[in-house]
Parts: C-alpha cells; structure tokens; sequence
C-alpha cells in the first residue's frame, strides 16, 4: 500500500472495510491505529470496544455530516410527524419549555408556547393526531437539550454540543416557523 499525506503533512495508510463492524474490530484488535467517521458513530462504537476508556474521540470535526431522523419514501403524512415531532422538541428547548414545566407553560401568554404544549391552536389535526401530541413529546422525552445531555452528555460521548446547539447559543439548530 502506498502513503498518503494529509493537509499537515501526516503519513498515512489508508485501510479500506467493507462493513463498519470489521474497522470497528480492526481498531480493537490493533490493525489500525485510527479510524473516522462521524462524532456519533464513533461514539457509539467506542462503547463496543474491549476497554472502551482507553480510547477516546477527539474534539476536531473533520467533516460535515448532518445526522437525523429518516423515513420510508412515500409516506408524506408519517415524514411531516417525524419531522414536527424532532422541531418540537428543539423549539420547546428554545422557548424554555422542559419536560418538568410543561403543564404549567399551558397558561402562558406566548401563543407559540401554547402551541407547543397543545393548549392552543389546531397543529396536530394537519397530521391526522391530536393537539396534545407534541405536549406528550415534551412530557415523556424531553426538550431537545434535554434529550441530549440525557442520552448523550451524561453519558460521557459528546459533552460538548458543539453545532447541536441551539442558534442563539452559536450552534445550527433552528425550526422553521409553523402557524
């Protein structure tokens, strides 16, 4: 195999594998001595290493890979409730609505918090679902940030959101405005 040099100048070799699981066992085993992907999948491959703490992900992003939910082709009504249902929860956590403030959010005077939490307007009838169907999201997982440092923070994989943040705290994370 021939080197290859990156933009500092590093030597490497590439090593090529056909499925995510045999580079994942080739790194444990010792065959490579780094391997890339996004910060998630490496993440979560970390933990199915024999000494999971003798490894680590680094912090540098490399590359761009935007990562979410995804859905059959053909289903516009079940894509639109994926969809919503991922926006409610970043913009629950933008108007500081939490899994634990929900109920008392239903009396307040933002329209667009009552929406949220299913005290006003008609938002889930365009997806054939009730109006408490986002409330029950915000309820039972939790605001995006919540859901994040929850399943992911506190786990020790990527304290850091890094672009997982919300806009307004120098991350890409926005919902398009719905009425």
């Amino acid at each position: 195999m021939r080197d290859f040099f990156n933009s500092k100048g590093i030597s490497y070799t590439p090593v090529a594998f056909e499925k995510a699981d045999e580079v994942v066992a080739a790194y444990d085993a010792g065959r490579c001595d780094t391997y890339t992907t996004d910060k998630s999948g490496l993440a979560a491959q970390r933990t199915k290493m024999s000494n999971p703490d003798e490894h680590i992900v680094l912090p540098e992003t490399i590359s761009k890979e935007p990562l979410g939910p995804v859905v059959r082709q053909g289903d516009s009504v079940w894509e639109d409730i994926v969809r919503w249902s991922l926006n409610t929860m970043i913009e629950a956590e933008e108007y500081g609505i939490t899994s634990g403030n929900a109920d008392m959010m239903k009396t307040s005077d933002n329209p667009a918090i009552k929406r949220l939490v299913g005290a006003e307007g008609e938002m889930g009838a365009a997806f054939g679902l009730d109006n408490d169907w986002n409330y029950r999201i915000i309820t039972q997982v939790g605001n995006y940030g919540e859901s994040y440092k929850r399943n992911i923070a506190d786990t020790g994989i990527l304290p850091d959101r890094g672009p997982n943040e919300l806009w307004t705290k120098g991350g890409i994370l926005y919902v398009p405005p719905s009425r």
